[in-house]
């Protein structure tokens, strides 16, 4: 009991902490991107700029609409941050024994899914509870974005379980180092390179999932005024923006577990005992999957530098008319390949 304490502080402690440098790292990347120079005056490199704005924010006066259902107008932000928390409950973060993961239950796939369906709740219960006509829509708009996009998914990850026969999130890694037995040996294979529809599917709608550009149509500023959390300011709004970073991270850390090998060292069989010989299953395994997760991250702040926002009507339709049937296609594919493979 203790020890599911304390490591259920650890990662809320690090994804609150870590997630203000995460915007320190995307806005110098992306002005990097765009030839320029980023934040670069509040402390050396510009690094206390983002513990700036968090003081800026802490200490703004707060503001509830008259017109808004106060209760919920506060509880909005807490349940939108709370779900990308708990996506990282059964995400194995290194260790043969899945040591530094909190949870390995064997539905963890299915708790992933559940608790993706909840965080629709947040955007819509904000727009709802402001009161604001532009909130509403930004609120609706996000809640059918969300909904549509958790089809392509969820089909993206049938292919994975029926790759790994298991729904443990510690098994579809363990299954990534033995995925096939040749000539008396196991033979590691990622899952994306036997799954590269279900990876691409996974990385898009994750996108979507995190409501990153070019997904975030509900944003439009010169149509809905900042979308649904227009009518937000203080620490409520920050929460709305740490949701956001931190759901980042989790879907990043769930393709890495779903794609990526986890934890597991690259090349894990051919270099099993030089691994082993230097804790490369071990000590260094959190720093595999934490050199992952940063790949993963980094490739959606550049997708947010270099592409523009997709219209509403495109971004449903890209969800509807070609990832959904392309998603379908792909687990039709995989189970028919492994009946004639065996």
């Amino acid at each position: 009991m203790m020890q599911a304490i304390v490591k259920s502080l650890v990662i809320v402690v690090v994804m609150l902490t870590g997630f203000i440098y995460m915007t320190w790292i995307e806005r110098k990347v992306i002005a990097r991107l765009q030839a320029r120079h980023g934040p670069k005056r509040v402390g050396p490199f510009g690094l206390l700029q983002p513990l700036a704005d968090g003081l800026k924010l802490i200490f703004k006066q707060e503001l509830i609409p008259a017109q808004a259902d106060r209760v919920t107008f506060v509880l909005a932000p807490i349940i939108t941050l709370l779900p990308a928390l708990l996506l990282l409950a059964v995400v194995p973060m290194g260790g043969a024994e899945a040591a530094l993961g909190l949870s390995d239950v064997n539905v963890a796939a299915l708790y992933v899914l559940a608790v993706m369906a909840i965080a629709v709740q947040g955007s819509a219960l904000g727009g709802w509870a402001s009161g604001n006509q532009y909130a509403l829509l930004g609120g609706l708009r996000s809640t059918v974005q969300m909904m549509s996009y958790e089809l392509p998914l969820a089909l993206a990850i049938v292919g994975v379980l029926l790759l790994s026969g298991s729904m443990s999130m510690n098994d579809i890694v363990q299954r990534q180092m033995t995925t096939f037995y040749v000539s008396g040996r196991d033979v590691g294979v990622w899952f994306i390179f036997l799954q590269p529809i279900a990876a691409f599917i996974f990385l898009i709608t994750a996108l979507a999932e995190a409501n990153r550009a070019p997904f975030d149509p509900f944003e439009a500023e010169g149509e809905l005024t900042a979308s649904f959390y227009v009518e937000y300011s203080g620490i409520k709004f920050a929460l709305f923006f740490m949701a956001g970073y931190v759901k980042m991270m989790a879907v990043s850390a769930l393709a890495v577990t779903f794609f990526f090998g986890g934890w597991l060292p690259p090349l894990p069989n051919l270099l099993h005992g030089f691994w082993e010989a230097v804790g490369g299953f071990t000590w260094l395994s959190p720093l595999w999957f934490g050199g992952k997760v940063l790949v993963c991250w980094m490739l959606m702040v550049w997708i947010r530098a270099t592409l523009p926002r997709l219209r509403y009507d495109q971004l449903m339709g890209l969800a509807w008319k070609f990832l959904l049937p392309l998603a379908l296609l792909n687990v039709v594919l995989t189970a028919g390949l492994m009946v004639l493979l065996g």
